[in-house]
């Protein structure tokens, strides 16, 4: 393939301090186009996603794990290669793909992020984008479904073990709901949600829905071999598990499982196991339905984010 014109700067959202979302997150007209090393890809976005941390990092909550910016905030990327490093072997300029930019989530995280034009990242976070999905779909699962995937694979769920989820119309726990199902195999999912949201779960695979508006999940009688917490509410998940059953958590540690509470170390290996599923449409996109916002309606997109309302993933498309 030619080579692909690349411009020296480029459109982007940066904040150069910490606050609140509105305050601090600016459109940048023309900001540096980050340069690659031999390891790394530069990419042409053309669609991405918003995850909490994203904005959790902006207002300065994780700035303990030695972070500063300016920053351009941003994980889950869908685009097309323009540029490779000398050492990358997986991918050739014009390639389709997608991936979660950062290995580990708060270990030096890029401050080049995916809100921008182009962006930088390694081949082993990156795989081909699945042929059936669109850049819109494809930006919504990276981050959200490798969490769900390691979260299961932490907790050890298997063929004939059963699961609740809580928080089950979320961008993770509608992953977690469908792998538990169509890749695990476990033999009961149940799952919390709002009460307009009991259809959404049982269309993603749940086979018991809780309405936690009239419901209280940790009163069933049953228990269960895996609780997968997206919420927030460990003292709650702790009385559904059975006795030597496994807890994960990926909003809050959990007293007394050390090892529940864990953040999402991204891999490529994971997104290539998981694109059969994908291409046959057993695992599918949950995209909220005010999706896509407008790149130029990125602070939109933040404050409906931070209202924790939504359903699925919320996209940004196009990118410029």
């Amino acid at each position: 393939m030619a080579a692909v014109s690349i411009p020296t700067h480029m459109k982007a959202w940066v904040y150069h301090d910490f606050g609140n979302t509105p305050d601090v997150l600016k459109l940048d007209f023309n900001y540096p186009v980050p340069q690659i090393n031999e390891n790394q890809l530069l990419i042409k976005v053309v669609a991405a996603s918003l995850n909490p941390i994203d904005y959790k990092r902006i207002h300065g909550a994780l700035k303990a794990f030695n972070y500063f910016p300016p920053s351009i905030p941003g994980y889950d990327v869908a685009g097309v290669v323009v540029k490779v490093g000398s050492e990358v072997k997986k991918f050739k300029v014009g390639d389709e793909v997608y991936g979660d930019i950062n290995h580990k989530a708060l270990d030096k995280p890029k401050n080049v992020g995916t809100l921008a034009e182009y962006t930088a990242t390694e081949e082993n976070v990156l795989a081909l984008k699945p042929k059936n999905l669109s850049f819109l779909e494809a930006a919504s699962l990276p981050l959200a479904m490798e969490t769900a995937y390691e979260g299961l694979e932490r907790a050890g769920l298997s063929p004939g073990k059963s699961v609740i989820v809580l928080g089950g119309a979320g961008g993770v726990g509608a992953h977690v709901i469908q792998l538990a199902k169509q890749v695990f195999g476990a033999s009961k999912v149940v799952a919390t949600a709002s009460t307009s949201k009991q259809d959404l779960l049982r269309s993603l695979g749940a086979d018991q829905p809780i309405d936690y508006t009239k419901e209280n999940f940790e009163d069933l009688d049953e228990k269960f071999d895996v609780v997968y917490d997206a919420v927030g509410q460990p003292d709650k998940a702790v009385k559904a598990l059975k006795e030597g059953g496994s807890l994960v958590s990926i909003a809050a540690p959990v007293p007394g499982f050390p090892d529940a509470f864990f953040l999402l170390t991204s891999d490529a290996v994971m997104l290539e196991k998981l694109n059969p599923y994908l291409e046959s449409g057993k695992v599918k996109p949950l995209i909220d339905p005010k999706s896509p916002f407008p790149f130029s309606d990125t602070l939109d997109a933040f404050a409906y984010l931070e209202t924790s309302r939504a359903t699925g993933k919320i996209v940004i498309y196009p990118i410029p």
